[in-house]
């Protein structure tokens, strides 16, 4: 009788054990994906910003020969 108790509260207690652990796993793997995705995110980001950097540095460029052009009389408006 008693060690049958014992054998119980024993199986509740790995039970309870092996639960706890895959929440903990659990949080584990989703705090990595979240660091994964935060990173790609970033760099995503950066390259964003590099490109739109660029875009206006060409947009400026063109926009100063079309200037040029038109005060040397290449363009009429």
């Amino acid at each position: 009788m008693q060690d049958q108790r014992i054998e119980k509260i024993a199986a509740v207690a790995v039970s309870i054990s092996k639960f706890l652990v895959i929440i903990y796993l659990g949080f584990v793997e989703v705090f990595k994906i979240g660091k994964l995705l935060r990173e790609k995110l970033d760099a995503y980001l950066d390259d964003l910003r590099l490109s739109r950097e660029w875009a206006s540095q060409a947009y400026s460029i063109l926009k100063k020969r079309l200037e040029e052009q038109k005060v040397a009389g290449g363009i009429e408006n």
